[in-house]
């Protein structure tokens, strides 16, 4: 059954020729109040955590603005690919999306640092929380705004990533020629060629069918992704590499939040603190569960048996992603010192 909430691709369709501000309705004693349409799509898999926490943001901000906020879900890629939604976020089409702060790059790259750029950046997931939850990922919110048009008001996440094949890779040499899916984005083309693989560049939304017909042999992602978006049916093999730590921004289109009264302009980033606070937590929590029932489901778990190597393979990264700009340089040297705390 589909929540109300959720609405379709068509009802999408019909409103998006229409203002992004629905005419006035009466509220208590026939005093007019003005709705605001607030449209949320991404790429999530149902069934994932921060895919449950955007069905539950919809809903707060549905209730608690009194009406005034109509939100509504576009889940799992309803509303068009990855970027098409970072695309339509920037232009207001729709209000709020997430996706990783490695998808400025071109834009913004010491925001990429921070979205686990160029790979191995993040320790473990207190290190996530000291440079997300402090003074950095305040400071990125702000470049973000500044730079795209879209304010980060707060951090989602899938955790870490991992490798999932058609055949055993449990160390750099297997690696090697793996046609593995990335994301349509440089830095993660640059580093899977560095450790000798074969990265493929698709959307996300092809995934599934780029296994089916062997356009690829792998995909690299985190546990929810794999057992919502059933890749483990095309492959069978996983690698706990975790090399790579994808904070999902929640960016609401700039633009849109301005337009609000303030007490919808508090609502909105309030309440977001909430809802991902206790996604991250949910998130950490049911990891360890989502990986048993891949096990359980047929897929073979493997550990990676020469960590170091990837690390030195990959290493080199740092120092020319560093040298897109001096801030950039700095955000890596800054996230990298927060290990050490």
């Amino acid at each position: 059954m589909v929540h109300p909430s959720v609405i379709t691709r068509r009802r999408f369709l019909q409103q998006v020729s229409g203002a992004a501000v629905a005419v006035p309705a009466l509220v208590g004693t026939a005093r007019a109040q003005t709705k605001f349409t607030c449209r949320i799509a991404h790429n999530e898999a149902i069934g994932s955590p921060l895919t449950q926490a955007f069905e539950n943001w919809a809903k707060l901000l549905n209730e608690q603005s009194g009406g005034r906020i109509e939100a509504q879900h576009f889940p799992a890629g309803q509303l068009g690919s990855y970027t098409q939604n970072i695309e339509q976020n920037r232009l207001g089409t729709i209000q709020i999306t997430t996706g990783g702060p490695d998808t400025e790059e071109a834009v913004a790259p010491e925001i990429a640092a921070t979205g686990g750029a160029p790979g191995f950046i993040y320790r473990d997931d207190a290190h996530v929380d000291r440079v997300l939850q402090g003074e950095i990922g305040a400071e990125v919110s702000r470049i973000a705004r500044a730079k795209t048009g879209v304010e980060f008001v707060d951090y989602g996440e899938v955790g870490f990533r991992h490798i999932l094949a058609k055949r055993k890779v449990t160390n750099l040499d297997e690696v090697k020629g793996l046609k593995i899916r990335v994301p349509e984005l440089k830095i993660w083309v640059d580093f899977w060629k560095k450790l000798g693989a074969n990265p493929t560049p698709l959307p996300y939304a092809e995934q599934y069918s780029a296994l089916s017909t062997g356009l690829i042999d792998a995909v690299e992602a985190d546990v929810f992704s794999i057992k919502g978006f059933k890749w483990g049916e095309q492959a069978k093999h996983l690698t706990l590499t975790a090399h790579w730590f994808l904070p999902k921004a929640a960016r609401v289109n700039a633009r849109w939040l301005d337009s609000l009264p303030e007490d919808l302009r508090i609502l909105v980033r309030t309440s977001a603190k909430g809802i991902f606070a206790e996604q991250r937590k949910q998130n950490r929590a049911n990891a360890a569960r989502t990986l048993e029932e891949l096990k359980a489901s047929g897929i073979a778990v493997y550990q990676l048996g020469d960590t170091p190597r990837w690390h030195q393979a990959t290493e080199p990264l740092f120092a020319e992603f560093g040298a897109k700009s001096p801030a950039t340089k700095a955000m890596i040297e800054r996230i990298r010192a927060l290990a050490r705390v």
